[in-house]
């Protein structure tokens, strides 16, 4: 059992965070959540009031944990309010689970801040987010917010659809369109669940495409979503006969990683308005002769 001291008349969730700020929030909350916090005796939710001189519990041993390696990813562009980041394939955007080991974007993100806090920092000042998210096989950029203000605005420009993501990928063969529109619906495979499948069940989906150039064995493309479903991008280029190159989920041929790539990102910055970034084009791309 470990004791918490504290003076703050907050919420328990924030006095949590302050004491171990190395910590999701998340994983914090599910903890109070399972009542695994005590005030007093008894277990409370994260929402609960403190005055400043309960007695705070936990009955989770904290030190089981360990703590996250950290690692350090390309960054595009940094202002007070977002990091766009270049990730790379085979880095998570999130942690698996409300506590994993394995580094993320998610985690280079809180350790950034951590190590710029002040002695004025609040709890309140972790409390940054993920926007959006790509695979962990796929690389490019992502944005992030660095504080609540900043994630309700970008959380409104992808939900409205004014947030532009393009992606490059090489598949096999010739594209019988040069440009296209893919509009089918996608929906969850029932006989893989971990993949999805077009389906006139599920929920509506569309891909632009164009064809940037193209030999006799890959086409190099241009990928935009109009939607943002989950694999959207893969399970469209699988149904048109060109799975991904590298993409074992959807038969995509064996390669060294899967061959898409965020390549740009147009958004609305409050400081800057219109602002579009762009992220080099992984090496593994100009071994396919693109």
């Amino acid at each position: 059992m470990a004791n918490i001291e504290h003076k703050l008349k907050t919420r328990l969730d924030i006095a949590l965070m302050e004491k171990y700020p190395e910590i999701s929030r998340g994983f914090l909350q599910k903890l109070c959540a399972d009542d695994q916090v005590l005030i007093d005796g008894t277990p409370q939710k994260g929402g609960y009031k403190l005055r400043g001189n309960e007695k705070v519990e936990m009955l989770f041993d904290m030190q089981s944990i360990g703590k996250t390696a950290e690692i350090e990813l390309p960054i595009v562009y940094e202002d007070e309010n977002c990091l766009v980041v270049d990730k790379p394939s085979g880095i998570l955007s999130h942690a698996l689970s409300k506590f994993h080991g394995e580094p993320s974007v998610a985690s280079f993100l809180r350790q950034k801040l951590l190590a710029a806090k002040d002695n004025n920092w609040k709890a309140e000042d972790l409390r940054f987010g993920i926007v959006h998210r790509l695979d962990r096989i796929t690389s490019g950029l992502m944005i992030c917010a660095k504080n609540q203000m900043m994630m309700r605005v970008l959380q409104k420009q992808f939900h409205d659809r004014t947030a532009k993501k393009t992606y490059r990928a090489i598949v096999p063969g010739t594209l019988k369109e040069q440009e296209a529109l893919i509009d089918l619906p996608l929906e969850r495979n029932p006989k893989a669940p971990a993949t999805f499948r077009v389906g006139p069940n599920g929920k509506s989906a569309q891909t632009h495409y164009k064809v940037l150039t193209q030999d006799d064995t890959y086409s190099y493309i241009e990928l935009k979503p109009v939607s943002g479903r989950t694999h959207q991008l893969r399970v469209h280029m699988q149904h048109l006969g060109h799975p991904i190159v590298g993409d074992f989920l959807y038969n995509g041929e064996k390669a060294k990683r899967l061959m898409l790539h965020a390549f740009s990102l147009e958004v609305e910055l409050p400081e800057k308005g219109n602002t579009r970034f762009e992220a080099p084009m992984p090496v593994e791309f100009s071994e396919y002769g693109f």
